[in-house]
């Protein structure tokens, strides 16, 4: 039959063609929403950590959740109200809301104008993680050391069935009086929290460590009868680095600077193996190592590296006297070629064994009490 018009099955609709699309219609519908916000930017979330009024549902949702974790032992997963900056700035701040977005409430539409102020809730508005994230200092003199010094901090963790020697009362009295919530939680949780770092069953979080700036850093030192700076060229470990801070507070020097980058800061770690000395040894951040050392020797300083080769033996050191900047070297490489040859001068320790180079840290506690010995003697 021509065609096969009538065979059996053959289709009697056309084909589906492609999906049609709205053309937009729609579009309108989704103009103003803008990106969501973290949690502790969100009122009516129980993570807030806002500057603005506690909204009541929002302080229920936080009660109900202390209880929770009290009864679980754990540590309360809520923000810390007023503890972020969430408001507008006047004339504006970053920018006029436009309506449309969510308002305080989490209703959709009515957002507030920048100059009535209220929550940082612009549609749209990109929210990064901020960098500054606390830390979680352990260790019973590390936190006694930062709570005699008035360190920033945000809580108090305790381990419930803590053996409280003296170092304890202290440090639970000393955050009572200043207003520092205080959290009694279990030491699995505490483990949890430190990843697995001995914490002594002690915890206390503090914010991002405040560097000093360098410019006053060095300022400062020029004031004291006998300026002393150390600069770590390359340090990666923050132990080593804690461990520096330690050897400069007990020695006398009057600041420690550290590269930006490839090099540890001040952490959590840092701050422990200090044992609270970096809450008083201000601690500068530096972009250019070789820069800062050069601005260092047009301020009368003499800069001296820690080299395995050094040109002068330790003991011989007669310049101790004097402004001085202690460069200590990576824990692998040493002093890279820049800061060696920015060096005024090298600086080996002389050793009786075929050790072939002592730790970061150790090379700098040596050497800082050489100093310290030699000053004591002119002085």
């Amino acid at each position: 039959m021509a065609g096969n018009s009538q065979r059996r099955g053959r289709r009697l609709t056309p084909k589906a063609g492609a999906p049609k699309g709205t053309g937009g219609k729609n579009k309108d519908s989704l103009a103003g929403r803008g990106k969501t916000l973290p949690a502790d930017e969100r009122p009516w979330h129980k993570a807030y950590s806002g500057t603005e009024k506690l909204p009541q549902r929002t302080a229920w949702k936080q009660d109900k959740e202390r209880r929770a974790a009290a009864e679980e032992g754990r540590a309360p997963k809520i923000g810390q109200p007023g503890s972020k900056d969430t408001t507008w700035g006047k004339g504006g701040g970053r920018g006029t809301p436009t309506t449309g977005g969510r308002g305080t409430g989490g209703a959709r539409g009515g957002g507030r104008s920048a100059a009535r102020g209220g929550p940082r809730v612009a549609p749209g508005r990109k929210s990064n993680p901020s960098k500054d994230t606390p830390e979680l200092l352990v260790g019973r003199n590390p936190v006694l050391e930062s709570l005699r010094a008035q360190v920033p901090a945000t809580a108090l963790y305790t381990a419930q069935g803590i053996d409280a020697d003296d170092r304890i009362n202290e440090i639970v009295r000393t955050a009572a009086d200043r207003g520092i919530a205080i959290l009694e939680i279990s030491r699995a949780e505490l483990d949890r929290m430190t990843g697995g770092v001995l914490h002594q069953g002690i915890g206390l979080q503090v914010p991002a460590f405040a560097y000093e700036p360098f410019e006053d850093l060095v300022a400062a030192a020029l004031e004291q009868a006998a300026p002393l700076l150390v600069a770590l060229d390359g340090v990666t470990d923050p132990r080593n680095l804690g461990a520096v801070i330690r050897s400069a507070a007990a020695f006398g020097a009057q600041g420690v600077f550290v590269p930006e980058r490839r090099a540890a800061g001040i952490t959590a770690t840092a701050w422990r193996t200090s044992a609270g000395a970096a809450a008083r040894v201000p601690v500068a951040q530096v972009t250019n190592l070789t820069r800062s050392l050069k601005a260092c020797q047009d301020a009368g300083f003499l800069v001296v590296g820690l080299d395995a080769d050094g040109e002068t033996d330790l003991y011989d050191l007669e310049a101790a006297v004097g402004p001085l900047v202690v460069v200590v070297g990576s824990e692998g490489r040493g002093l890279s070629r820049l800061v060696g040859e920015t060096c005024d001068l090298t600086v080996s320790i002389p050793m009786v064994s075929d050790v072939e180079s002592l730790n970061a840290s150790v090379a700098a506690a040596v050497t800082l009490a050489e100093v310290a010995r030699r000053r004591a003697a002119e002085g």
